[in-house]
């Protein structure tokens, strides 16, 4: 069966999400690739990554559980990786043969490093992931008075931004 190309150019590998703007849908390799790429920075579990490869692209790849899941399963069964429980949760390491194999795909390029970095679209994406990093962490941490203050930082950085749409 033939499938149309998108007008993005990205045919089979892009979901359309809303206004026409897609989302870059990966291949299993690199959901492999990625892993691996992730689990030889540090150990983590499954949705720590999702996590993690939603902010290294500026929100264009998060992978669904439903494609971590099993490749880690996979990555578990050719021994490249290994689980341990950690507080309830299955945390991922590499084992000798998958940190062998990590650096191989990583020369390749990382797969959350390829796209569309110098669009303004990417720009403001990466910069919103990172102020919802900023802000998921003020959550954690923050005491009553700098939550405050971040409400409003939060409340006034909105109003500019509706600001610019009402700009000619």
């Amino acid at each position: 069966m033939h499938r149309q190309r998108s007008r993005h150019g990205c045919g089979r590998h892009e979901m359309s999400r809303g206004r026409g703007h897609g989302r870059h849908r990966v291949r299993r390799g690199d959901v492999r690739s990625a892993i691996l790429a992730l689990l030889d920075d540090r150990p983590m579990h499954g949705y720590e990554m999702i996590q993690e490869l939603e902010e290294r692209t500026g929100g264009r790849w998060t992978p669904s559980a439903g494609s971590i899941y099993p490749t880690l399963q996979l990555l578990e069964d050719e021994g490249l990786v290994t689980p341990e429980e950690v507080d309830g949760r299955k945390v991922y390491s590499l084992t000798d043969a998958g940190g062998e194999a990590a650096p191989e795909r990583a020369e390749a390029g990382r797969p959350w490093e390829q796209g569309d970095e110098d669009s303004p679209r990417f720009q403001a994406r990466r910069e919103l992931f990172q102020l919802m990093g900023a802000a998921k962490q003020l959550g954690r941490a923050a005491d009553d008075e700098q939550l405050a203050k971040a409400a409003e930082i939060l409340k006034d950085a909105r109003r500019r931004l509706y600001g610019l749409l009402a700009e000619e």
